[in-house]
């Protein structure tokens, strides 16, 4: 039963509501079900179907709080749970930034939820690897990938009054392509909400034109240059950056931090081309309508043409200082251009066509200062045409810096990161003076 009905969940979490003896009480009941196809070497290596349900129970007495977890359902094990809850609270210590549950709340309908995702099958997923495979192999090339879908849903019930319930579906699926001497490296991901848009054929073409154009990457020096980054390497340059959390900012450990103290809400912070912000029900990339407090979701602008326009804040934190709090971004979303790639390789004089980086890692978080490689194909721009493969670079770059020499967006598209496991809808984008340390002979 890991998919439960928004009654159901309800019904079962009144249920072990009703056995709480603390002061404060709530519970947090989620499920999933979905399945998987892994593939290396044009061939599958595993596969499988997975479902999951467990309840959690925080109980609070004053401000100490324990919490206790189960996936056993009859009502022994409820109680049993509650109890184990009560029991860890008498013995953890008082935390002064306690806030109680908040009381009933309205939320909106989420379309986070979609049936054809939902129905997907070990054949259907056999079915959309087939395709992949068949590119590779008619390309004499060999294919890694992973193939997942899920179903998922979630309830909190406190015992102020709130419940909220979220049902959604989810599909992803990356493939990265080579050649049998391992000089050529591609690689595509896709991921939906509709099951019905996710063409693996037309994904690992474009993993395949990837891997057969990089074969004999010739070095260039490092340095300056112009570059294009398709959505996934703008993504993992960028996700860092998208907390947007008032406290690190007030406690001056954020790129958000003014010096002298306070943050740097309402200044001009990125070009104004850049205009970032959330919103729960945008068809490509949706998300529930409400956080983990149980804080209803709405569109929140967080950079409107460059300029900070808010900073979340939890209930503590708003508190503190005085103001409404703000959930933190339910999803991200980042407003494109008009530019295709093939019109941003044109306008190019001299410049890097980026594909993807990796092993990205943090030099100076208050600056957001990056490190990390480029991969799965590298290319050389010169009087808008794509001359030949490149070695791949280390660069050495903040996000921040990134989006003040923003020359021109294309249509955003959703993104999926590999490290964060998290889908962002970002543009292609064509940056001026992205810096590359030095050289790297990994494909």
């Amino acid at each position: 039963m890991p998919i439960l009905s928004k009654e159901e969940a309800q019904s079962l979490l009144k249920k072990v509501l009703n056995y709480s003896k603390a002061d404060a009480c709530e519970i947090s009941l989620g499920g999933s079900e979905g399945g998987n196809i892994r593939y290396a070497l044009n061939a599958v290596s595993t596969a499988g179907d997975i479902g999951t349900l467990s309840l959690a129970v925080s109980s609070t007495f004053g401000q100490k709080t324990g919490t206790a977890t189960i996936n056993e359902f009859d009502d022994a094990s409820l109680e049993k749970v509650v109890r184990r809850s009560e029991e860890l609270a008498q013995l953890a210590p008082a935390n002064p930034e306690y806030m109680p549950p908040l009381g009933p709340q309205t939320f909106k309908e989420a379309i986070t939820y979609n049936a054809n995702t939902a129905a997907m099958t070990p054949e259907s997923r056999a079915d959309l690897v087939a395709k992949s495979l068949q590119v590779t192999k008619e390309a004499k090339l060999s294919a890694a990938g992973f193939l997942e879908n899920s179903t998922d849903f979630r309830a909190v019930m406190n015992s102020k009054g709130m419940f909220a319930y979220n049902k959604s579906t989810d599909v992803t699926f990356s493939v990265t392509t080579r050649n049998a001497e391992g000089t050529g490296s591609g690689y595509a991901s896709r991921g939906f909400t509709d099951a019905s848009k996710l063409d693996t054929y037309s994904a690992t073409k474009i993993a395949t034109q990837k891997a057969l154009s990089s074969v004999g990457a010739r070095a260039i020096e490092p340095g300056k240059y112009t570059v294009i980054l398709e959505p996934i390497a703008a993504t993992y340059m960028m996700e860092n950056m998208f907390r947007f959390d008032a406290r690190s900012a007030d406690e001056g450990r954020s790129f958000l931090s003014k010096k002298g103290g306070g943050t740097r809400l309402g200044e001009k912070l990125l070009d104004e081309k850049v205009t970032i912000y959330s919103d729960p029900f945008n068809p490509e990339l949706p998300s529930g309508t409400w956080n983990g407090d149980g804080m209803p979701l709405e569109k929140t602008m967080w950079f409107d043409k460059g300029v900070v326009k808010n900073l979340s804040y939890s209930r503590y934190w708003a508190q503190k200082k005085g103001v409404q709090p703000q959930p933190g971004p339910s999803n991200i979303i980042m407003e494109g251009g008009t530019m295709s790639l093939d019109e941003m390789i044109k306008s190019t004089e001299r410049g890097i066509l980026v594909t993807r980086l990796w092993y990205i890692r943090m030099v100076d978080p208050q600056v957001l200062a990056l490190t990390g490689l480029t991969r799965d194909g590298t290319f050389y721009i010169e009087n808008g045409k794509i001359k030949f493969p490149i070695k791949n670079m280390r660069f050495n770059e903040s996000p921040i810096i990134m989006l003040n020499n923003v020359e021109a967006l294309g249509k955003p598209e959703r993104a999926i990161s590999v490290e964060s496991y998290r889908s962002y809808l970002i543009p292609p984008m064509k940056i001026r003076d992205f810096t590359f340390s030095s050289l790297s002979d990994a494909v």
